[in-house]
């Protein structure tokens, strides 16, 4: 799965410096790849569904916090295009898939994955699709649900922790 995850990263950063289009286009795709790899890794790599279950309930409530934030904050596009621009469903949804797979997987998938999220979240700014702060917020509802809704299927998982002024991580295993 790693090295599926860098590929891909690869193929389309390298493919789409020329063309704001292509850019736009590439960032389309991978926002696609990371939710099927995730579910794909649930399907193929896990027994029974938990793991399923645990992404359908992270893809769900993400995607139901962007669209009643971008129904109620009514924020202009860049390009014009439209008043949706708060927050970043490619980016929420890009980033709930690399949190799952973090989470569930380890480090060592979730790396590759965070860095394709990355580069969906650069493309929406890049393309004029949103503001820096548009992808900031959908990245950080995408975690959230993804942290909220993805226990370990087998490893270390580590897990941010804000609470009355204090900052940390958690970090637990099956050992």
């Amino acid at each position: 799965m790693k090295k599926i995850l860098c590929a891909v990263l690869l193929l389309f950063t390298g493919a789409s410096w020329a063309n704001s289009d292509d850019l736009e286009t590439s960032g389309d795709v991978v926002h696609l790849l990371l939710p099927a790899t995730a579910l794909g890794a649930t399907l193929f790599y896990e027994e029974g569904h938990e793991g399923s279950w645990q992404l359908l309930k992270a893809a769900v409530s993400s995607r139901v916090i962007v669209e009643g934030l971008k129904l109620g904050v009514n924020k202009d596009r860049p390009d014009g295009s439209g008043d949706d621009s708060f927050p970043s469903g490619h980016t929420s949804d890009s980033f709930m898939a690399a949190t799952f797979i973090q989470q569930r997987y380890g480090w060592q998938y979730g790396l590759p994955a965070y860095l394709a999220a990355s580069y969906v979240g650069y493309t929406r700014v890049e393309s004029d699709k949103h503001y820096v702060e548009d992808v900031l917020a959908g990245a950080a509802i995408g975690m959230l649900a993804g942290w909220y809704f993805t226990e370990p299927y087998k490893g270390i998982t580590v897990t941010p922790l804000a609470h009355n002024g204090v900052y940390g991580l958690y970090i637990s295993g099956q050992f």
